[in-house]
């Protein structure tokens, strides 16, 4: 996997690396509320059983990552040239730097 690169060049607003527990949370609240609203029901008014919905347990701004934006390749060649000038001092170092910024960022 260190050589996979992202399909879309998407990437989080902070710095929390998964939302695995946030995630986890969620899934146990809406299948505890599942339950408890299919233990209400009787056989006759099962039928009219509605689904909770995610909004109903949880809010996605309340996870860890709570937005994305997208960075074009184009945008990321430019600043990876810009900090590859300010550290290379050789045309070869300008290109290992560069290199290694947009390997370090398009990485999953």
């Amino acid at each position: 996997m260190s050589r996979s690169l992202k399909k879309n060049p998407f990437f989080s607003h902070c710095g929390c690396p998964s939302e695995k527990k946030d995630k986890k949370s969620w899934h146990s609240r809406w299948r505890t509320r599942e339950r408890q609203a299919f233990r209400k029901l009787s056989i006759e008014t099962i039928d009219t059983h509605q689904t909770i919905l995610r909004n109903q347990v949880s809010s996605t701004w309340m996870m860890g990552k709570d937005g994305r934006y997208y960075w074009p390749i184009s945008e990321q060649n430019q600043i990876a040239q810009i900090l590859a000038q300010r550290k290379g001092k050789t045309q070869a170092e300008l290109q290992k730097i560069k290199a290694r910024l947009l390997h370090r960022w398009r990485g999953k």
